[in-house]
């Protein structure tokens, strides 16, 4: 028998105070502001490095501002290998993120994920702090900084999982892409975010760009714990799956319970082998992969990249680079959004995320050779290879990866979200830290082969969706063709491509 399910903390305190119990609906608008938050808050802790980078390593920008406001560096990093010694703690962090996915998502289809989420939090947060204290504890060993990014990433590959499941849990399959585009702008809130506190109290000494996000992710942690019902179960209300299928959409079910927990879903959490059957995770996940490599390359070296770049004939100095690169988030919020609205209106994701992958090839192309002439150019130029980049990446990362973790080859009576969110976020993050790793090496050679690299990086992954294309777009053809005969055999199959990626309700 399933353990009865209680409200969180501050929930529980709410209602003891006379507090009325609300709708469903409150509850997920809830569950997406604490999710939204919670994410952003681990982005906005990831930020750090990349504005420091010329701090650490400032003899490689050639602005005299930079040179002149810290022209010392800090060992170990301000040594003819520093960037190597920079792209190294990138790697050692994203790659401990990565092999941690895999085990954090087993653990979140089968722990509380509102404990399992804060506990990630505030333990990634306190090695971020750790982190920046070097500044203050004047350390300079290598071994420290390498130690707490990797214990720092091992911490943050709770939150993806977590994340995704607990809204999958809550939300259901119509409409998804534009629910999730929009709710994933918490990754560029958070870049943005962690990007301007860290430069804004830059110059008080780097350790505070560290400490004030490691601080923000700390007390996201807190009010996870007490705020963030992980299932409508936990606060009485019957699973969304089971509801969608009895009622045949996303409509408001009864109470459970009286308010103090409910039946769970059936059966018990599927294993990592079984989730990478399920049709379309492979190819998503590979995808993902060249996806990440390029979206994350960007993410750790766009405020170096802009601080070496003489834009109108001008360096910029680190913190104005650091809130310029912002705008490359800007636009992929926009990204995001468009990229679920377009795969909910032709039922196509696979298609769509492939389409912003090969538009993203020019954008980079055009943002590096162009994005010189003058900070308009720069900044407009940026926006559109933030769309392109992001939108994609975005889309396969909630709306594909909650599709495929609720797909109907599972027949209702297993929990996979975490385990199939956390093997094609887990598969990307691989990619995520071989990126920043080869940049900075390649960057020795020039910045133009490291955009070569992003470029390639971008058309593989649009060609591991190929066949998954070729799929959809069949389907929309007899689709066209045939109405009836498309939906009947989509019900029947079950499957990838559009029918697979369409959630059994």
């Amino acid at each position: 028998m399933e353990k009865t399910r209680s409200p969180p903390p501050g929930i529980q305190l709410a209602r003891s105070l006379g507090a009325k119990d609300w709708s469903r609906n409150a509850h997920r608008v809830l569950v997406l502001f604490l999710t939204f938050i919670a994410y952003a808050c681990y982005h906005a802790s990831r930020k750090p490095p990349s504005i420091v980078k010329s701090v650490l390593y400032p003899e490689a920008s050639p602005s005299p501002i930079n040179r002149n406001s810290h022209r010392k560096g800090w060992a170990p990093f301000d040594g003819p290998d520093g960037t190597a010694k920079l792209g190294e703690i990138d790697v050692a962090f994203l790659a401990c993120y990565s092999l941690g996915m895999y085990v954090a998502g087993h653990l979140g289809d089968r722990l509380d994920l509102r404990l399992f989420l804060a506990a990630g939090m505030v333990g990634s947060g306190a090695f971020v702090i750790l982190f920046g204290m070097g500044y203050f504890w004047q350390i300079h060993s290598f071994g420290f900084y390498l130690a707490t990014q990797m214990l720092a990433g091992l911490l943050q590959a709770t939150g993806w999982p977590s994340v995704v499941a607990v809204v999958g849990n809550w939300f259901g399959g119509r409409k998804r892409g534009l629910i999730m585009g929009i709710w994933n702008a918490h990754t560029s809130v958070g870049n943005i975010g962690g990007s301007l506190l860290a430069a804004s109290v830059l110059e008080y000494g780097w350790g505070w760009s560290f400490i004030l996000p490691g601080a923000l992710i700390v007390l996201g942690g807190l009010v996870v714990y007490l705020f963030l019902a992980s299932s409508p179960e936990d606060v009485g209300f019957s699973g969304s799956r089971e509801g969608n299928r009895r009622r045949g959409g996303d409509e408001e079910e009864g109470r459970v319970g009286g308010g103090e927990g409910g039946k769970g879903e059936k059966g018990g959490a599927v294993g990592i082998v079984k989730a990478c059957l399920i049709p379309g995770v492979i190819p998503f996940a590979l995808c993902l992969f060249f996806s990440k490599l390029v979206a994350y390359t960007i993410l750790y070296w766009l405020p170096f990249y802009l601080s070496q770049t003489a834009i109108g004939g001008e360096y910029m100095s680190v913190k104005t680079a650091g809130n310029l690169s912002t705008l490359f988030d800007v636009g992929g919020i926009i990204g995001g959004i468009l990229a679920g609205f377009i795969s909910d209106q032709l039922n196509a994701r696979a298609t769509t995320a492939a389409t912003f992958t090969y538009l993203a090839i020019p954008s980079l192309y055009a943002f590096h050779t162009f994005g010189s002439i003058s900070k308009s150019a720069n900044i407009v130029l940026m926006m559109i290879a933030g769309l392109f980049v992001n939108g994609p990446y975005a889309l396969i990362t909630t709306a594909v990866s909650t599709d495929l973790g609720t797909h109907g080859s599972l027949k209702g009576d297993s929990r996979a979200l975490a385990t199939v969110t956390a093997i094609i976020d887990g598969t990307g993050s691989a990619g995520a830290a071989l990126g920043p790793l080869l940049t900075g090496f390649i960057s020795r050679r020039g910045w133009s082969a490291v955009f070569q690299m992003l470029m390639i990086g971008a058309f593989i992954a649009g060609a591991l969706l190929s066949v998954l294309v070729k799929a959809e777009i069949s389907h929309i053809i007899q689709q066209r063709r045939s109405p009836s005969n498309a939906r009947q055999s989509g019900a029947a199959e079950g499957s990838i491509a559009v029918p697979l990626l369409v959630e059994d309700s």
